[in-house]
């Protein structure tokens, strides 16, 4: 299996280079070359596997021979060894045909550690197997940090720098990552948004000086070997609602596209979904888009929903490509322009194309916590605030009522009580994985939104390692 890049001017890789490049150097994403497809009967055949071997199973075509099958069974178990419950991604019902997977059993209480508990066994071993050093910089809105430290902590070979907005995460979210006190972690507080610390990110990649310097490498879902292990959990969905025999349809709250095109990737793959629907907070880009057509960047606004605070979806580019026909030009011309000019528009009849996959909706803050409230008085669940506007997606854009819909629950309700208690007016349980990270002492910098202040601090952390 090779990879290309959305914008068709960087080279192809292997599995194997492109996990540990992350961003191509043309500034696009990679894809995949061509779509691997189960059949019918492949997919029925995954009924019964255990959460790792449907890993082993649905990851298998991706990776191609960049690991033997014996050490990729012996990755997954890893894995997925330390996540509190026994189905790895349980499943609950609400409603009739209405689901929820709990997302939040991984040792970060959020979805993230579904991709990221695997990237970092992989981290491990290619560059064990290359003899190398890397450094990771990454960006989070609160959950892909802790998830992407509690991966790669302690590992030999691995400097991670982990950027997020300064006051924008919950105070959970921020302890989650600043308590760890392993020395090849980094937390960095940028004075500004998520979407700063994502452009900073970017920036360091598409410096190639520094890049070669620092043999950067990402743990954002720009990293294609994310989106490949949340692949799975769409898979074990279907599979435990009657699939392939019977379709889904899925309901995501997704500020930067990850997770929703994980999904997109699923039925490239043969899943039978037939649906696909976007819950946003009051930072409402994707909503807006799928309503106009018009991506158009607006200032970012605090909510109770803060790892969805995001004005600019970065996989998006990865949909766009596929939707356009894999038109590396036009995809290039449009993310010059939305660099440009904050905003581009896509033509009526690629507009016609995407509008009929996807539905989206939004909440604001005072619907949040209503919905809050409504779920948790019909159906006893405590619910955070992002999982919970996947819900009311789901029930307001849903087209057949038959097919069952499956919302993904993407956070703990524990990492956002601040915001889930007034709603339902009773104590929010904490998990026993919370209680040493509440309590311990926190370490992060605080830097200005400045490229070359970053660097300089990174060159000099990874400097005082080197020596």
């Amino acid at each position: 299996m090779k990879y290309i890049s959305t914008r068709g001017q960087a080279q192809s890789l292997n599995f194997e280079e492109v996990t540990l490049a992350g961003l191509a150097r043309d500034g696009g994403l990679y894809v995949p070359e061509s779509w691997p497809v189960f059949s019918v009967q492949e997919i029925r055949e995954m009924r019964g596997l255990s959460y790792p071997e449907l890993v082993v199973t649905v990851l298998r075509p991706f990776i191609g021979d960049c690991v033997d099958e014996q050490t990729l069974q012996a990755m997954a178990k890893r894995a997925y060894a330390n996540f509190s419950h026994s189905a790895i991604a349980p499943i609950k019902q609400l409603d009739t045909n209405l689901y929820f997977m709990e997302l939040f059993q991984g040792p970060t209480l959020a979805f993230k550690d579904f991709a990221l508990q695997f990237l970092g066994q992989l981290f491990e071993h290619f560059l064990q197997k290359r003899g190398e050093h890397c450094t990771i910089v990454g960006a989070t809105s609160g959950d892909t940090g802790s998830a992407a430290i509690e991966a790669v902590r302690g590992i030999k070979g691995v400097e991670l720098f982990m950027l997020h907005p300064n006051g924008r995460v919950s105070s959970v979210q921020r302890k989650q990552m600043t308590y760890v006190e392993d020395e090849n972690i980094h937390n960095i507080a940028i004075e500004g948004h998520f979407d700063d610390c994502q452009n900073l990110v970017k920036a360091m990649f598409n410096d190639t000086g520094f890049r070669d310097e620092m043999n950067l490498s990402a743990v954002n879902s720009i990293n294609w070997a994310r989106i490949a292990a949340q692949v799975v959990y769409y898979f074990r969905a279907a599979l435990s609602l009657g699939g392939p025999d019977r379709p889904i349809n899925v309901s995501v709250p997704t500020g930067n596209f990850g997770n929703i095109f994980a999904a997109y990737v699923a039925r490239q793959m043969g899943l039978p979904i037939e649906q696909f629907i976007i819950g946003s907070n009051r930072n409402d880009i994707l909503t807006r888009f799928f309503s106009n057509g018009t991506m158009s960047q607006e200032s970012v606004e605090a909510s109770l929903s803060p790892s969805m605070d995001i004005q600019i979806s970065s996989n998006f580019e990865r949909y766009l490509f596929e939707a356009s026909g894999r038109d590396a030009g036009q995809i290039a011309r449009l993310m010059d322009e939305f660099k440009l000019k904050g905003r581009f528009s896509v033509d009526p009849v690629l507009f016609d194309t995407i509008k009929q996959q996807f539905s989206a909706y939004r909440l604001d803050d005072e619907q949040t916590r209503a919905e809050i409230a409504r779920v948790y008085k019909e159906t006893g669940e405590i619910v955070d605030p992002h999982s919970v506007i996947g819900i009311a997606a789901a029930r307001a854009c849903s087209v057949d009522p038959a097919i069952p819909v499956v919302c993904m629950g993407t956070a703990d309700p524990a990492k956002f009580a601040e915001a889930v208690e007034p709603a339902i007016g009773v104590k929010v349980p904490y998990p026993a994985r919370l209680e040493k990270v509440l309590n311990a002492e926190e370490h992060f910098d605080v830097l200005e939104n400045d490229l070359d202040e970053v660097q300089g601090f990174i060159r000099r952390k990874v400097g005082q390692v080197s020596t």
